[in-house]
């Protein structure tokens, strides 16, 4: 008996392996200071919760319909006009077990055997697996710390061939935390209408921003027929675990992904998504305390990072990461250590100071480290000083 050829393709996820490497090294006694999950650290809000309740009182306990209840669907077009300037009718929204799921039906639904998809770098780990599940080849499009980690719509446009169906970008970023500006969207919109492209649009930490407001290109007229928009609650509202993402797309992608989780998954879990209302329709300044913690997380991050020599880092325009160029450690000698890679950084800083990153391999950038601030800020210093003390040279 063999496994299909497509299993053989997947690795779980660096970010998932390293958090479980944490916890392996915790179970050891080891004081380990995980700053490798892209979860916030906070709870749930109460008011999310009190909704989730009234819904195990109310019954809420039966099959759900498969593209999701009509009142989440509704929240869910109020969402996408208040925060995006978005119109969208419930015909084009679809919620899933999760933003992942929505980008897994949505790479299902649009791509046939080699149809390729433009992917700046760095980029969400999933996305390259995602794709080649689909039958599809990811186009990597090479950034630098210089470009923000931004891929023009000029660059992009340079890697297209006449396989070119998609493509697909976070902002703001995991894990860069660049975020793309209102004129380079558009930019982006021009060259996806002229080369007949879809756009697929990660908008998960679309509320987790220092200063300016993310724009979503599904606003610009030109975008709109060829986007899907991709959110969820996970991010915004501490709801990870509650597993609810959706999407805005064109009818016919829209009707297509409903399609194909009937067959999958069926509706996602009732509680949560009526818990999903009270948190959409609720006034957003309810949430705003993680906002501000993060940001102020920022500040710190930033600062102990200028204190590591051989770190370049860019300061995040939003989600919460650090994502610094490390290349200068490598071929160096730290406690009787050489440095070959960001791989090898990422495993030197775990064993031996006891702090969990993630190298930027996993993201498609092999000189960088994903270090998240979803924590608290005490730990975060202890973190930060624990690296500085690593990266002194023998």
């Amino acid at each position: 008996m063999v496994l299909s050829a497509k299993l053989k393709m997947l690795q779980p996820p660096a970010t998932i392996a390293m958090t479980q490497k944490a916890r392996d090294l915790k179970q050891k006694g080891k004081d380990v200071i995980s700053l490798s999950i892209g979860e916030p650290d906070f709870d749930t809000p109460d008011f999310v919760k009190e909704a989730a309740k009234q819904a195990i009182d109310e019954n809420y306990s039966h099959y759900t319909p498969v593209s999701g209840y009509p009142e989440l669907k509704e929240a869910i077009v109020r969402k996408f006009k208040r925060d995006n300037n978005i119109n969208y009718k419930t015909s084009q929204i679809v919620v899933s077990t999760g933003a992942k799921q929505s980008l897994y039906n949505v790479f299902q639904c649009i791509i046939n055997e080699g149809d390729e998809v433009l992917i700046p770098v760095p980029y969400w780990v999933t996305y390259a697996d995602i794709v080649r599940l689909a039958g599809g080849s990811p186009v990597l499009i090479p950034t630098s710390i210089e470009e923000d980690f931004k891929a023009s719509a000029a660059k992009m446009e340079s890697y297209i061939t006449p396989k070119t169906k998609a493509l697909i970008y976070s902002s703001p970023c995991n894990p860069s935390g660049s975020v793309y500006t209102t004129q380079e969207l558009k930019e982006i919109a021009q060259m996806a209408e002229k080369n007949d492209l879809i756009i697929i649009s990660d908008e998960i930490y679309e509320h987790i921003v220092f200063g300016e407001k993310a724009t979503s290109i599904a606003s610009f007229p030109e975008a709109y027929d060829r986007t899907v928009t991709v959110n969820g609650l996970s991010k915004a509202y501490a709801m990870t675990g509650w597993r609810i993402g959706y999407i805005g797309a064109p009818e016919w992608i829209a009707k297509a992904c409903e399609t194909l989780q009937s067959q999958v998954t069926s509706g996602a879990n009732s509680i949560a998504q009526r818990a999903s209302i009270a948190a959409l329709d609720a006034d957003q300044s309810l949430t705003q305390y993680m906002v501000d913690a993060f940001e102020k997380r920022k500040d710190l991050m930033m600062q102990k990072a200028t204190e590591i020599p051989f770190f370049e880092v860019k300061e995040p325009k939003g989600a919460f990461y650090l994502f610094p160029d490390v290349s200068a450690t490598f071929g160096k000698t730290f406690r009787g250590r050489t440095i070959k890679n960001a791989d090898d950084l990422a495993m030197y800083l775990l064993e031996e100071v006891h702090v969990s990153t993630v190298s930027g391999t996993a993201f498609g950038i092999d000189n960088c480290l994903r270090i998240s601030f979803a924590a608290s800020q005490p730990q975060l210093e202890e973190a930060m000083n624990r690296i500085k003390d690593a990266l002194i040279l023998d």
